[in-house]
């Protein structure tokens, strides 16, 4: 998927602000874990080599890391959520289920990377009740089909942009 394809997801300037400066660190820590590979490798037989491996498994872990944040970074919307009629990637959200306005949940409308940011739940827009709630206006019922198969019907009681 090329970034053009891509889709955008929102991100405060904090949270953007965040997730840069972990890519500069784990960027900055390359030397470090090369020469781990390197003093672990000097060891000897590379077949039993337990730390030998498992620096290069970790190394592995931390160039994928690496990729995904440059390519989420590429494909970020930095700035503010525009105040809207309906609700939108990065908003507050919260909602009641099923006819029981006591049953209340708060959440963030977002991308999984922003739950570093905060202390709410965050759901996908591309989750089942991320995906019902999208376009929802407040007082508005939507219903979506959770992963167990079950129909859940929720209201939306409100909704504003996140403020992380």
């Amino acid at each position: 998927m090329s970034s053009s394809e891509a889709q955008k997801t929102w991100l405060s300037q904090d949270a953007y602000d965040r997730l840069q400066a972990e890519l500069d660190e784990l960027i900055a820590a390359r030397p470090a874990v090369a020469a781990e590979i390197n003093a672990r490798r000097e060891e000897g037989d590379l077949r039993e080599n337990g730390g030998y491996h498992a620096a290069r498994e970790e190394q592995g872990k931390q160039e994928h890391r690496i990729q995904y944040l440059k390519e989420f970074l590429r494909n970020a919307e930095v700035g503010e959520v525009q105040t809207a009629d309906e609700v939108t990637p990065g908003s507050v959200v919260t909602i009641y289920f099923d006819e029981d306005n006591t049953d209340t949940e708060t959440f963030l409308l977002g991308s999984r990377e922003i739950a570093s940011t905060t202390d709410l739940t965050v759901y996908s827009p591309e989750s089942a009740l991320g995906k019902a709630i999208l376009g929802a206006a407040a007082g508005q019922a939507v219903t979506y089909t959770a992963p167990s198969g079950a129909d859940i019907k929720v209201t939306v009681v409100k909704f504003g942009p996140f403020e992380g």
